[in-house]
């Protein structure tokens, strides 16, 4: 394949505005991790490092794009879609940036955090059942569309093909620059599966001996926030089960756990989803002699901070 990047500028180049800042965010190596896996490397991408504060980003500015280029999105449209958070902030700023309303639809359950930062870009909030989750959400957003559709413009980051797009056009090529091509295996989550589905396919593509491995929440009941359980959710559109080499249940306790290792022994202060990354990452590299090993941090942890299990007892 061809190995393109995102249209983030180089280091010291000014930038025409937020949006261009989307993209290139960093690979971290994780040394205090790897001491746990001889002869493995393991390496994050640091997509907290993306102006939104998370990987989605990519996904809202590449949807959005493609809107306004289809013309589907026009001026006077609202953006209107169903997030369990970070592709809600995502809109939110994007819209911002460009001149459109954003009305959202979440769990009520999210963390204040969110809620604030949706706030603070001017969002619309609509609040749904935190017991029936994002599907929950989605249904609401639906019957929103179906009532008026000529009042919005709703992407459906589960059913837009952009969403793998912005990860098969971005994610993947940077991740094949960062590791020289030495990459073995790839560890991401699914919640719309747009970062595994876009990453797996990109490095399929560059090399079909990478192994791909997907991860999702052990159980229907969790608190991985924008992961899903696949079994018993709506499955995106987008979502290709037959890419993973194999699927990882991660537990929610073991992700806190993690999160707080990660601060206190990388100084990497990230969200519940790298927890579950690194679990998932850590269970695929104990079982190697040697590899070159990327996942995906999906957000910071600025959004969770008010959250009891950064306090809880390690001993």
């Amino acid at each position: 394949m061809s190995v393109s990047t995102s249209s983030a500028p180089a280091t010291g180049r000014a930038a025409s505005s937020i949006l261009d800042l989307i993209g290139r965010t960093p690979l971290v190596r994780l040394p205090r991790f790897e001491r746990e896996t001889p002869g493995v490397e393991l390496y994050a991408k640091a997509e907290w490092q993306n102006p939104g504060g998370s990987v989605k980003d990519r996904a809202a500015v590449r949807m959005i794009s493609d809107g306004e280029k289809a013309g589907r999105l026009r001026p006077g449209l609202t953006i209107v879609d169903a997030t369990s958070g970070n592709t809600g902030i995502a809109y939110a700023m994007v819209g911002a940036a460009r001149g459109y309303k954003v009305k959202l639809f979440l769990p009520e359950n999210a963390s204040p955090e969110r809620k604030l930062i949706l706030r603070a870009f001017g969002a619309e909030l609509v609040f749904t059942s935190p017991l029936e989750g994002t599907d929950g959400a989605i249904r609401e957003v639906r019957r929103l569309v179906a009532e008026d559709p000529n009042r919005y413009f709703y992407p459906d980051q589960y059913s837009n093909d952009g969403n793998w797009r912005a990860h098969f056009d971005g994610t993947g090529p940077e991740i094949i620059e960062q590791t020289a091509g030495r990459i073995t295996h790839f560890v991401a989550g699914l919640g719309t599966s747009g970062t595994f589905v876009g990453t797996g396919r990109a490095l399929r593509q560059y090399d079909a001996s990478i192994k791909l491995i997907s991860f999702q929440p052990d159980s229907p009941f969790h608190g991985l926030e924008g992961l899903k359980h696949m079994a018993t959710a709506m499955v995106p559109a987008i979502y290709d089960p037959a890419l993973a080499d194999e699927n990882l249940g991660v537990g929610t306790e073991e992700a806190h756990r993690l999160v707080r290792r990660l601060a206190r022994d990388e100084g990497l202060l990230v969200g519940i989803s790298a927890g579950a990354a690194l679990a998932a990452t850590l269970n695929v590299a104990r079982r190697l002699q040697s590899g070159v090993v990327v996942t995906v941090f999906p957000d910071g942890a600025e959004k969770y901070l008010s959250e009891a299990f950064w306090t809880a007892d390690e001993s």
